[in-house]
Parts: structure tokens; sequence; C-alpha cells
């Protein structure tokens, strides 16, 4: 794989694992029935309410955590990609990060610690060491 096609298939599944956050959100308000909108709480037979359920609050969180950190490695891995550095590190950089991000979004919503500590670090670790290579290869 060339290094655009490693960022493009990272970019993609991140994208795709985003948007089950809103497939969750949305569930779980239909399954609860409860939305915080009048208007979709008369459209879907439901209950208003002041507040989301909690499951919804959870997945709401997940997304907030993603906002975070997914956008920070993209923008970095372009500059990878750009630059025409290492393949092999590349992938290796994008294949770790999106697992990591994949399970601390599992262990979110599903409230399972440590695990969702241990891949939200390896996924900052993931990053930080993306960015001193890109220091040392790249600005110096």
């Amino acid at each position: 794989m060339t290094l655009l096609q490693i960022y493009a298939l990272t970019t993609i599944i991140l994208a795709l694992k985003m948007a089950s956050i809103s497939v969750v959100q949305g569930l779980g308000r239909t399954r609860a029935g409860v939305f915080v909108n009048p208007e979709d709480a008369k459209s879907f037979g439901g209950n208003q309410a002041s507040d989301e359920v909690e499951s919804v609050r959870r997945a709401a969180r997940a997304w907030s955590n993603d906002l975070e950190n997914i956008p920070i490695f993209l923008i970095l891995g372009w500059i990878y990609v750009a630059a025409g550095l290492g393949t092999r590190a590349f992938l290796i950089y994008c294949v770790v990060f999106t697992l990591a991000r994949i399970a601390h979004t599992i262990c979110y919503l599903n409230s399972i610690q440590p695990f969702r500590t241990i891949a939200y670090t390896i996924g900052a670790i993931v990053t930080l060491g993306l960015m001193i290579d890109l220091f040392v290869k790249v600005v110096i």
C-alpha cells in the first residue's frame, strides 16, 4: 500500500467508527423512548425530557473524545504523507491508533475500565510518537 492508501483507509475506518456512535445515540433514544426535542418525541411516539438517557450521554462523551483526538492524528498523518516518509512506520502508526480508538469506543459505550483508559493511552502515545517522528524527520 502507498502512504496515501494507508491514510485514506485509516480516515475511512475512523469516520465509519465515529458515524457508528451516531447510530448508537439514535438507537439509545428510540429504545428508551425518550427525546430531548419535542418534535422527535412526537414523530417517534416517545416522551420528551429535558436530558438524554445515560446511554446517549455516554455515546456523546465518546464522540467528544474522538473529536479531541482523531483530527489531530489525521492532520499529523497528512503531513507524514505529504513529506513522503516511510510506509512501514506509517502503517504501524495508523493500525495501532485506529485499533486503539475502536477499542476506546467499545470500552466507553460498555463502561469497561481500565481497558478504556489503556486504549486511550495507547492512542495518545501513538500520536505523540508520530509527532516526534515528524519533528525529527521534517522539522529539523
